[in-house]
């Protein structure tokens, strides 16, 4: 690059409050910070989540091993919000006989988008995601 040509990033004047910014001319109010967490309310947060990683661990250990089918999987996602809350890809990447590339290759077939979870799945979803893993 020539010197002189160098470019420049672009930062939003404020305002001396230092709350309202310029966007393409239009003046806007910044987005207030969340309330900071107290400890003891952060300490819960990170119980909360260990717990429930260790809760999808098991589920997907237990798909792996045979223990837990899929059909028993989706109707449990009604019910329980940490498995529901699980990316559908993620589920089928457990199942014995599916990597990565066969799982993908099955919800793009079926037509799930990659970021959908389980609650999420309408009924000829999980119809033809059962079918689809009992060819397999």
């Amino acid at each position: 690059m020539r010197p002189g040509t160098e470019r420049r990033k672009w930062r939003a004047p404020t305002e001396p409050d230092g709350v309202t910014v310029l966007v393409r001319g239009a003046k806007v109010a910044a987005m207030p910070q969340p309330p900071a967490l107290t400890a003891e309310q952060r300490q819960a947060a990170l119980d909360k989540a260990a717990k429930v990683r260790r809760e999808r661990a098991e589920v997907k250990e237990k798909l792996k091993m045979g223990s837990l089918s899929l059909a028993d999987l989706l109707a449990r996602a009604d019910s329980d919000e940490t498995v529901g809350k699980m990316k559908v890809l993620s589920v089928l990447e457990s199942l014995p006989g599916l990597g990565k590339v066969k799982a993908r290759r099955l919800m793009e077939t079926v037509g799930i988008s990659e970021t959908r979870r389980l609650q999420g799945l309408g009924t000829n979803q999980r119809d033809a995601l059962l079918t689809h893993t009992a060819k397999s």
